[in-house]
């Protein structure tokens, strides 16, 4: 929803975290020449979207360079674009059903993504396909993600949310209004 400088025809990667814990703290100093090898890859799939030319990240360096080259394994196995195309889910301006854009990640990877829209207006009659996240265990096996606080709350797993795109105003999916997948061309808001 903000003023990005990129165009891209792919879903980026946005993070991974654990479903619980602390905060980044950014007065640990994070050396980018640690990841010097990682970075070009970062900034073609996991892109500062605000920041194009920055470095800063947070985090405990020789903890982070392995999170980092951990979560580029990860993108690349999973493959999100793929697997939507496989399952006819593009970017369209036809609407989906929620219902069809699970389907098509479930059947594919076995779990439950958790997928978040964002609402035109508060009365829209569609909502925008915003952000995708698989969740994994600590030890990096798929598993379903939970969709809301109370859902994780109750969980007995640490679930690390592996998030494609990302941003501030998303919400859960509502599987009752329609998602639009829009062609990057077209999305453009008032």
């Amino acid at each position: 929803m903000e003023k990005c400088t990129a165009n891209f025809s792919y879903w980026t990667l946005h993070g991974l975290w654990p479903n619980s814990g602390a905060e980044c703290n950014m007065s640990w100093h994070f050396n980018a020449s640690l990841i010097e090898d990682l970075l070009p890859e970062m900034k073609e799939f996991w892109p500062n979207l605000l920041k194009p030319t920055s470095t800063e990240f947070c985090g405990d360096v020789g903890l982070s360079a392995q999170i980092f080259g951990k979560t580029l394994e990860l993108y690349h196995k999973l493959d999100l674009n793929g697997v939507l195309k496989k399952n006819n889910i593009v970017p369209s301006e036809n609407y989906y059903k929620l219902t069809d854009v699970v389907g098509s990640i479930s059947g594919s990877y076995g779990v439950d993504p958790k997928i978040q829209c964002v609402s035109h207006d508060k009365m829209s009659e569609f909502q925008i396909l915003g952000q995708i996240e698989i969740c994994f265990d600590k030890q990096f096996q798929l598993v379903d993600c939970e969709n809301s606080a109370e859902e994780i709350q109750k969980s007995d797993n640490d679930i690390l949310p592996f998030a494609f795109n990302g941003g501030s105003g998303f919400h859960v999916c509502d599987a009752s209004v329609p998602v639009y997948y829009p062609p990057l061309q077209t999305l453009h808001f008032p």
